[in-house]
């Protein structure tokens, strides 16, 4: 079986949720795991850093780089994934996991909020691409994998949060075209979304606890990364996955072990 030992995976936003999942569960492996993210120190609203993120990925199995970086800033990127490279020879495998959220209309909705979130969202994932591609294309197997919604350009996914869809289908617009683009150089471009609402800090801030009872746990998203991430590049690209549609297709169909309080009823995510 394909596996992930000794790759080196570069993921945005790794410090906690569903980013520090899918890098944790790619540490069970035996990966290198660089984390990018902007949580160097602890804060009193949003338990954890990159520092404790690596930590706990070296005792899941892998190594890891902590990367304080802000990927609004290209050189901060730049540093960081040339910094990587040199660390472990390479790097195989990109996840762009990071996102700015802002669920508000266009009357209540800042400009600079509107200009952080297609900063991170789609000019973060642009820009890590870039900054990775180089040494993905020397890569034995390189993935490029976005959590971004799949292309469904209906209404219903824009009236109610405008800047929000356009910089998250922004993302995958980015996979849309760096799938074609780099096809004949064998480098994978997929997106990764989830079927319902997974329990993270934005969830906690957005609806409370009580919300938080009606998702899933981050690891299902990791485990389906892991499965996507595994496949042969050159088969492999283009693909606007759903989480729970790759874990079926590898025959794992009990799915009631990834919520969090399988007594509740689950709430389907945005843009499905």
């Amino acid at each position: 079986m394909a596996t992930l030992r000794g790759k080196t995976v570069v993921i945005t936003g790794a410090s906690r949720g569903i980013g520090k999942a899918i890098g944790l569960r790619a540490a069970q492996e035996g990966a290198n795991i660089v984390i990018l993210a902007k949580s160097a120190t602890p804060q009193a609203n949003l338990p954890g850093t990159i520092h404790s993120a690596a930590e706990e990925m070296v005792a899941a199995g892998g190594k890891a780089l902590a990367c304080a970086v802000d990927i609004r800033f290209d050189d901060q990127i730049v540093r960081a994934i040339q910094q990587a490279a040199e660390t472990f020879g390479g790097i195989d495998i990109l996840v762009n996991n990071a996102s700015a959220i802002g669920l508000t209309g266009t009357l209540k909705t800042p400009m600079k909020r509107f200009d952080l979130m297609h900063q991170v969202n789609v000019r973060g994932t642009y820009a890590c691409a870039q900054a990775c591609l180089p040494f993905l294309l020397r890569a034995e197997n390189p993935h490029i994998l976005n959590i971004a919604p799949p292309l469904k350009m209906e209404a219903r996914w824009f009236a109610p949060h405008l800047a929000y869809s356009v910089s998250k289908f922004g993302m995958s617009l980015c996979t849309l075209g760096m799938a074609e683009e780099f096809r004949k150089d064998g480098v994978a471009v997929n997106s990764l979304w989830p079927r319902t609402a997974i329990a993270t800090a934005a969830i906690r801030h957005l609806g409370g606890e009580e919300l938080l009872r009606r998702c899933r746990r981050a690891e299902i998203v990791a485990e389906a990364a892991y499965l996507i991430l595994t496949r042969p590049s050159r088969e492999c690209s283009g693909n606007f996955f759903i989480d729970e549609e790759v874990l079926a297709s590898a025959g794992l169909t009990d799915l009631r072990g990834y919520a969090v309080a399988p007594e509740m009823e689950l709430i389907p995510d945005l843009f499905i």
